[in-house]
C-alpha cells in the first residue's frame, strides 16, 4: 500500500519532535490554530520581476512583525542546546545560505548524511529536504534540527522548554515576540517560534541576477556572449538541463499562489546517476533517497532537484557533497553518470536502472564548458548576499548569533 502524505511526512521524523509536529499538524487542520497571529500590519512581498507570489500557510499569515522576530531567531545560538550554533551556521548568507561544507556539521559536531541546502526562495518549494516528499511546511520542518537526534543538529530536548526560557529572557524578544503574537498573553510558545522562522525563511528571495535583469528587465548587457550561449546549450534537446532545472525558480519541485499546469509526476524527484555501487542498493546507505521512505526500489537513489540559482555560492555540488566544482559537475552529466571502484568515483554509471533517463551522456567541448559555466554564474544575485535585512542582526548587540 503506498505511503500517504501523512504518512511520508512523519517517516524520517526524530520521536523527540513527534509531540510538537502533532500539535503543529493539528492548529493547521483547523485553520486557525491556537496562537496564530491577526498582525495589523501584512509583509509586502516586493517580489522580482517575473516572480510569482508564495503559497502561505493561512493558519501562519505573513507579518512584518513575525519576519522580524524570525530573523533575529534564525541568528540566535541560543535555540541550540550548547548555545553554540544558529540556523544560520548552516545557512551563511554570503554561501547563498549554504555553508560551503561537504555535509553539514551538527552544534555537538556530528557529521550529517547531507549537505545543508539552500534557503534562497524557499518559500515557493512544493517539498522541503532532499529526501522527505512529506515534509511540506516550514512551520514543521524546524521542528526537525532543533530536535533531531539522529544525527543530532540543535541539539535541544524535547518540548523546548530550556530555549524559551532563554528566550523569555531576553529583553529584545521580550518587545520583538510582543509585537509579532499581540493577543496572545504568553507569546513564548514553540508554535510561534516555528511560525517566526517559517516568516523569516520566507522571505529569502532571490531573483535579482544578471539573468533576471537580461530576461524580465530587457537589459542586453547584462550578460555575456559567452553566458548568452551557454544558455541555449543549458535548453538544448541534446543537454536537456532544463528538463530538470526549469522555470523561474531552476527546480521542479516549485509552487506557488494560482500555480497552474499538471504536477512532475516524479515529485521533483530525481535519481542523478550519481553512484552505482555493488549490492542490494546502487546508492550507499544512509543515503538511498526517497527508497529511504517509501521502500519502493524504484525510488533508490532519488534526491530533490535543487535550484541552479546561486549555483556559483554553493559549492560543493550533489545531496553528498561529493562533486567539488562546476566543471566537475558538468563533466558527471556529461559521462552520463557515475559508478565506484575501490572507494573512489569512477566510470560511467550506465547500468544504473533508475539513473533518470535524462542523464544518459552528451559531447562537450571545452568551449561550450565555459560557456554553460558562465551561463550558470549569471544566475548569482549579488542583492541577496548584501542585503542588511537577511544579515547578522545581533551584530549590534555584541554577536549573540552565530554566522
Amino acid at each position: 500500500m503506498p505511503l500517504t502524505a501523512r504518512a511520508l511526512a512523519w517517516a524520517l521524523i526524530p520521536l523527540a519532535a513527534v509531540a510538537a509536529l502533532a500539535q503543529s499538524q493539528a492548529d493547521h487542520e483547523q485553520g486557525q490554530g491556537s496562537g496564530v497571529a491577526q498582525s495589523r500590519d501584512a509583509y509586502p512581498w516586493n517580489l522580482p520581476n517575473g516572480f510569482p507570489t508564495p503559497r502561505v500557510p493561512a493558519d501562519n499569515p505573513m507579518t512584518r512583525q513575525k519576519v522580524r522576530l524570525g530573523w533575529y531567531l534564525f541568528y540566535d545560538a541560543r535555540l541550540s542546546a550548547n548555545q553554540t550554533q544558529s540556523c544560520a551556521s548552516c545557512h551563511q548568507q554570503a554561501r547563498a545560505f549554504t555553508d560551503g561544507k561537504p555535509v553539514a556539521i551538527g552544534s555537538t559536531r556530528e557529521a550529517h548524511p547531507r549537505s545543508a541546502m539552500s534557503l534562497a526562495n524557499v518559500a515557493y518549494y512544493s517539498s522541503l529536504t532532499w529526501a522527505n516528499p512529506g515534509m511540506t511546511r516550514l512551520e514543521d520542518q524546524a521542528l526537525v534540527p532543533m530536535f533531531g537526534d539522529h544525527p543530532i543538529e540543535l541539539g535541544l530536548a524535547q518540548g523546548g522548554s530550556q530555549m524559551l526560557t532563554r528566550l523569555r529572557a531576553e529583553p529584545v524578544y521580550q518587545r520583538l515576540a510582543a509585537a509579532a503574537f499581540p493577543d496572545e498573553a504568553d507569546p513564548f510558545t514553540l508554535p510561534n517560534v516555528t511560525r517566526a522562522l517559517a516568516s523569516f525563511e520566507r522571505s529569502i528571495i532571490s531573483g535579482r541576477s544578471p539573468y533576471d535583469r537580461y530576461h524580465f528587465d530587457h537589459d542586453e548587457s547584462a550578460i555575456s556572449a559567452a553566458a548568452k550561449r551557454g544558455e541555449e546549450l543549458f535548453n538544448s534537446p541534446a543537454l536537456s538541463c532544463s528538463r530538470c532545472h526549469s522555470g523561474f525558480n531552476f527546480s521542479l519541485a516549485t509552487d506557488f499562489e494560482g500555480r497552474r499546469g499538471e504536477a512532475d509526476d516524479e515529485g521533483g524527484f530525481r535519481n542523478t546517476g550519481l553512484y552505482n555501487v555493488k549490492g542490494p542498493f546502487s546508492y550507499p546507505a544512509p543515503n538511498t533517497g526517497l527508497y529511504a521512505i517509501t521502500k519502493r526500489p524504484a525510488d533508490m537513489g532519488k534526491f530533490r532537484v535543487p535550484t541552479l540559482r546561486n549555483i556559483a555560492l554553493t559549492a560543493p555540488y550533489m545531496h553528498d557533497g561529493s562533486i567539488a566544482t562546476l566543471e566537475d559537475v558538468l563533466a558527471h552529466y556529461a559521462a552520463g553518470g557515475r559508478t565506484i571502484a575501490n572507494g573512489a568515483n569512477v566510470g560511467v554509471g550506465h547500468d544504473n536502472p533508475n539513473k533518470s533517463p535524462l542523464v544518459r551522456g552528451f559531447p562537450l567541448s571545452t568551449d561550450q564548458r565555459d560557456d554553460l559555466i558562465a551561463f550558470l554564474k549569471t544566475l548569482t544575485d549579488p542583492t541577496l548576499v548584501s542585503d542588511p535585512q537577511l544579515n547578522d542582526p545581533w551584530a549590534e548587540y555584541g554577536n549573540r548569533g552565530v554566522r
